[in-house]
């Protein structure tokens, strides 16, 4: 029975509050009755229902009386959908509306079983309600109501008139948005051959709201709301494809521009849906061109004075005549300029740079600017001169600088046109989104070949036309948002092309005949600098002021400057200079981001090292004249006795040994009061800078002492103490920040005293300053950030300070201090913070190497302990760690073996020795990451034991599965770097003349392992670790019998004769190297040989020679050091000279002389052989 209409507003509140309350149940036709969640909640006296609330509920309870054969039907429906679609529902004006997601799909169900389409009108006010209520309430609907409103909605397009589809389609718009891969049942009728958004959204469709909202719901089906699988790659390629094809149809000559813009908003925002879903997938090098080609034309939509035949694909090669002005003038317009405009322009330019000169002095340009950026939109509506009166898109000038008077247009003419341009300046601004989402997700490679049709390649002036790039919009366009878009953009295209940029060079003049790519790539680089230098003293929108930065951050970070001429970094670090004060906090942080890309690139560069030798005042004529940005106001917030440094400038003199100004900055930043609040931050007073300040001035700080120790060291103290005053902080970022430091500034002294340093001894940190810093760092607060287990990333890099003290300087702290150290961090490797553990074990891996600490048996047997814990942990990240640390604990083992002789070995407990194999056995079957280290200490651990504890029955299948685990790593598939441990861990292994390798089942099984990669292995650095442990043992019965020590020195000669032989450019690096390896082991098998060898010896050198080969002229190479110097020489394990090579060679001809032979075979061995040698001896003496 259908319920009384024309009820009073005042009964429905009571009949809502009456209604009981069901459980939560899916929907179906089952389920039970609706019930409004309001009420029950109001009977409790939870909280009063909203107007809003209270209108659904009534509405909701009307609706669900209603049956289909109601004789008032329409005008119940009718008045219930006015009145629900009047209401505002939307939450970000009333944020206590609280109606569940399931009462408004329960409502539109039923809304949907009522409204027959024979009713048009009421479908059309139906579909309106859908998109009301979704779009204001963020409901996301169940499948089963998805399933319904998308059936219906299907039917209305097939069986309603066309006046209808419109609403309809925008409706669906809405019911589809995100719900792509939930409505694949329904895809085909909607994108399949006929389908109904395929018509609707085609270039050939006149109506343009309909092709408008048709593509929305196309995109709309493509967006991916994050948790939910994408949409499948046949229907989104069906989409993409349709976007493309809108974005390169042509805009009907009949046609309205701003409906025209519209379209294109929709197929942009479609495209970007596309592109976001991960990898390219939508085809090979001319789709990308295609898609390139119509995003650059529209990115200067409705750009004034823009006249350009754009093609419809971009080819990945430079093309400038692509970019070049058309001679077309289409409308009438006028591109070229008058010389009235020039003129103009020319005023306008030398003002700016008079008055720049002036302090608290703005032109009206700069106000009317800076008044139309205050919204973000609001920039591309200020008038500015278009047609005949505009100024060319060549020109350099900004268009944001021209104005003209609010009188050009009436009020009406005015609106539209303001209307327009704001409608071309989101075209732009889309285009520049999928812009961004192409550059992120296309291959890297695959970019490089259009760069030039977005960065310039040669510099713009001298007459030339310069070209439409990224840069003309970052310079020119009138939207501030558009331009913080491109420099997005821009961004992208710098991030990670360190290795493309790694080419350029212009420190010498080009040819005249032809521009190296070389140069054309330095130049591409130094137009890049004056560009994002122009826009950097023009833009003041903070927002846009702050990509600026940024995308020079971009450009710093993979520019070579080491191979470009100096004068960039300069005059770009006194440009960024005020910076540093701006009122905006985030202008500010990505100033300091650049201040430590500065000091990162190619660190130490002598520039930059200038650069920050340089006193504090230095330069200040050019900072406060045509460096200084024109809003001079915004970077003087700070008082003038309260600037970053703490005394006035100095002199070059006072300056020379006093700290850099980059430092002082950094340390004021962090610990000095700001005097004026910023604009991205509320309140005020004397408080500390923003967080985010902060935080990047101590990053800068921290590179600043990686990339420049010499520099810093001076003010070791100061930074100290700045760190204490970190750690000592009650924010854990900053305490983060505060320990990073410390480890930099540590990590940076120990590279000083390293034994490879190249710097001096008089330059270092003196060691007595060295042991003073650490004592008041270890009594400070970084013991309370090791015990802080509330924050598991500041003990971890607490972990890695410790790790980061040099070892002299803690042998001489107190003992107290060093029981401290070793106490704290064996305890933190039982946390239960996976990344505490992974550090403590890894600090303890190299305090095990320090003199003062491993000789110290206890200690080493309990950090051996604490590693075979770790070593069984869950963590593979842990194992990895432990098993590096036991690599160190068995490095040291072996020193101590050198240095104490028998008694460290004898005091050595057997079966923590026996327990440590075992464990790095089973490790170095584990992950890669952890094999490679296990394998390091397998090696060391059969070097150091002894014939008593191999002797021993307890260690004899212990020592064979080592040997075999060493093995089975040298034949694996496993990264190189196992490959290439577990070589140089079996000639460590050789190394140990105890090791029974002439009797050992396994000893077969090793040779043959590293004969078999000497020889075919692609990697030359495994090559060459399984040639030098093939040269190791130092006797000839290791080797086995004849025919073992003959397939060795065949694997040898076989690797010789093609150790040029590669198809990766890469490994001829290693080529020297290898062929010296390879040298030295044939001759040390030479030194062993047996008459019963010389026959297969000699027999192989025979035939080398009658064949050309290459073994001799790589003997002679090597014997008279030729290929490599003296220093890769000891590098390769080989510390003998040229000279003592051919002595050692003559005693190996005089010992085969005076050889006894039993055959006459291995006589006529040795004859040949001694030929050969002593052929070999004069070609070595021949100059």
């Amino acid at each position: 029975m259908a319920a009384p209409s024309g009820l009073p507003a005042s009964v429905a509140p009571v009949i809502c509050r009456n209604v009981p309350v069901f459980p939560a149940v899916p929907l179906s036709a089952d389920a039970a009755p609706f019930t409004p969640q309001g009420a029950d909640v109001r009977q409790r006296g939870a909280r009063q229902q909203t107007d809003a609330e209270r209108l659904f509920c009534r509405c909701a309870a009307k609706l669900r009386g209603l049956r289909a054969d109601t004789s008032q039907l329409r005008e119940e429906l009718n008045l219930l959908f006015d009145q629900l679609i009047s209401e505002n529902f939307n939450r970000s004006l009333e944020p206590n509306i609280n109606i569940r997601p399931e009462d408004v799909c329960h409502l539109l169900v039923n809304a949907s079983c009522l409204v027959p389409m024979s009713q048009e009108h009421l479908v059309v006010k139906l579909c309106k309600l859908v998109h009301h209520l979704l779009n204001q309430l963020k409901v996301i609907m169940d499948e089963h109501t998805l399933d319904v409103m998308l059936k219906y909605m299907t039917s209305v397009l097939e069986a309603c008139s066309t006046w209808t589809h419109l609403g309809v389609l925008q409706a669906l718009a809405t019911v589809v948005y995100g719900n792509g891969p939930q409505c694949h049942q329904h895809l085909n009728n909607l994108l399949g051959e006929g389908g109904v958004l395929l018509l609707y959204s085609a270039p050939s469709q006149p109506d343009m709201d309909l092709r408008h909202m048709a593509l929305t719901c196309m995109a709309n089906i493509c967006v991916r709301i994050s948790g939910q699988p994408p949409l499948d790659d046949r229907h989104k390629s069906v989409c993409f494809s349709v976007f493309l094809e809108t974005l390169q149809a042509a805009r009907p000559d009949d046609g309205d521009e701003l409906f025209y813009c519209i379209v294109i908003q929709a197929a942009l925002k479609g495209l970007h849906c596309c592109l976001l879903g991960g990898k390219w997938k939508f085809g090979g090098g001319e789709v990308v061109g295609s898609v390139l080609a119509a995003l650059k034309r529209l990115m200067f939509q409705g750009a004034p004075g823009v006249s350009v035949e754009w093609p419809t694909v971009l080819n990945p090669a430079p093309l400038p005549h692509y970019e070049s002005p058309s001679e077309r003038k289409p409308d009438g317009e006028v591109t070229k300029p008058t010389e009235a405009a020039k003129d103009g322009g020319g005023k306008a330019s030398a003002n700016k740079k008079r008055r720049s000169r002036g302090k608290g002095k703005k032109t009206s340009i700069e106000e009317s600017r800076r008044d139309d950026e205050d919204d973000g939109e609001a920039a591309a509506l200020a008038p500015h001169k278009t047609g005949s009166e505009a100024k060319p898109a060549v020109s350099l000038n900004p268009s944001w600088k021209r104005n003209t008077s609010d009188s050009e247009f009436s009020d009406p003419e005015g609106s539209a046109q303001s209307k327009l341009r704001l409608s071309h300046a989101r075209v732009r601004q889309g285009a520049l989104h999928c812009l961004l989402a192409v550059v992120k997700w296309v291959e890297k490679r695959t970019l490089y070949g259009y760069w030039s049709s977005f960065i310039p390649e040669a510099p713009v002036g001298n007459g030339t036309t310069p070209p439409l790039t990224l840069l003309t919009i970052i310079l020119k366009d009138p939207s501030p948002k558009v331009r913080a878009c491109a420099l997005q953009a821009l961004s992208a295209m710098l991030d990670g092309s360190r290795q493309f940029l790694a080419v350029a060079e212009d420190t010498a003049s080009p040819p005249t005949s032809y521009t190296p790519f070389s140069f054309t790539l330095a130049t591409a680089v130094r137009e890049l600098h004056r560009s994002l230098s122009l826009v950097l003293m023009a833009e003041t929108s903070p927002h846009t002021l702050t990509q600026v930065i940024k995308c020079l951050a971009h450009l710093v970070s993979n520019a070579p400057y080491h191979r470009l001429r100096p004068g960039l970094l300069s005059s770009l670090w006194k440009q960024i200079r005020p910076y540093v004060r701006h009122r905006d906090a985030n202008v500010r942080v990505s100033t300091l981001t650049l201040y430590g890309a500065l000091v990162t690139t190619q660190a130490p560069l002598p520039e930059v090292q200038l650069l920050l030798q340089q006193p504090e005042g230095s330069g200040a004529g050019d900072c406060c004249g045509s460096f200084t940005p024109q809003d001079s106001r915004a970077l003087s917030w700070r008082r003038g006795g309260e600037t970053p440094s703490p005394r006035g400038p100095r002199t070059p003199k006072e300056a020379e040994g006093g700290p850099p100004w980059l430092l002082t900055l950094c340390a004021a930043l962090v610990t000095m009061p700001r005097d004026e609040p910023s604009d991205s931050e509320g309140g005020g007073g004397s408080t500390l800078e923003p967080s985010p300040v902060r935080l990047e001035a101590l990053q800068v700080l921290s590179l600043l002492v990686r990339g420049y120790i010499s520099l810093t060291q001076a003010s070791l103290c100061e930074i100290g103490q700045l760190s204490a005053r970190c750690l000592a902080e009650s924010d854990p970022s900053i305490q983060l920040h505060g320990a990073k430091l410390l480890e930099e500034l540590g990590t940076g002294i120990i590279q000083q005293y390293q034994s490879e340093s190249d710097v001096s001894e008089s330059t270092r940190v003196p060691m007595s300053q060295v042991v003073q810093f650490w004592k008041e760092v270890l009594s400070g607060p970084l013991n309370g950030a090791l015990q802080n287990q509330q924050h598991p990333t500041l003990q971890t890099s607490a972990c890695d300070t410790l790790s980061s003290i040099l070892p002299q300087a803690f042998a001489q702290l107190p003992e107290k201090t060093q029981l401290m150290c070793i106490t704290v961090l064996l305890g933190l490797t039982y946390s239960d913070s996976d990344l505490v553990k992974m550090a403590a074990v890894r600090a303890l891996g190299v305090y095990v190497l320090f003199p003062c600490l491993r000789e110290d048996l206890m200690f080493v047997a309990d950090t051996a302990n604490v590693i075979l814990a770790a070593l069984d942990d869950r963590s593979s990240n842990i194992r990895a760690k432990a098993a590096w640390s036991l690599g160190n604990l068995t490095d040291t083992l072996l020193v101590n073996m050198d240095c104490m002789e028998v008694d460290f070995q004898e005091e050595m407990s057997d079966m923590l020795l026996l327990k440590m194999l075992q464990a790095a056995t089973r490790a170095a079957a584990d992950k890669d990451k952890v094999k490679c280290n296990a394998v390091r200490a397998l090696g060391n651990l059969l070097h150091f034991l002894r014939e008593g504890q191999l002797s021993r029955a307890l260690f004899r299948q212990p020592l064979e599965d080592a040997v075999r685990a060493l093995v089975m790593s040298v034949q694996s598939v496993a990264t190189m770097k196992v490959r290439w441990n577990a070589c140089y861990a079996l000639g460590n292994a050789f190394r140990n003349p105890d090791l029974p390798l002439e009797s050992a089942c396994w000893s077969g099984d090793a040779f043959a392992a590293l004969c078999n990669v000497v020889a075919s292995c692609k990697n030359f650095k495994v090559r060459i670790k399984s040639a030098a442990a093939l040269a190791e043992p130092g006797h000839r019965r290791c080797y086995g019998d004849a025919e073992g020590f003959g397939r060795v020195w065949r694997s040898l000669a076989a690797a010789l004769r093609s150790s040029e032989d590669t198809h990766d450019f890469l490994e001829y690096r290693y080529s020297a190297s290898l062929r010296h390896t390879l040298s030295r082991a044939l001759l040390h098998l030479l030194r062993l040989g047996l008459p019963l060898d010389v026959p297969a010896i000699a027999a192989s050198l025979v035939s080398e020679e009658d064949g050309g080969g290459g073994v001799r002229e790589h003997l002679i190479k090597y014997l008279r050091a030729e290929g490599m110097g003296e220093e890769k020489d000891a590098a390769a394990g080989d510390a003998k000279n040229p000279q003592q090579r051919v002595q050692s060679l003559q005693q190996t001809v005089e010992r085969l002389k005076i050889m006894d032979t039993d055959t006459e075979e291995e006589e006529r061995g040795k004859e040949a052989l001694i030929y050969f040698l002593g052929d070999l001896l004069k070609d070595c003496e021949e100059p």
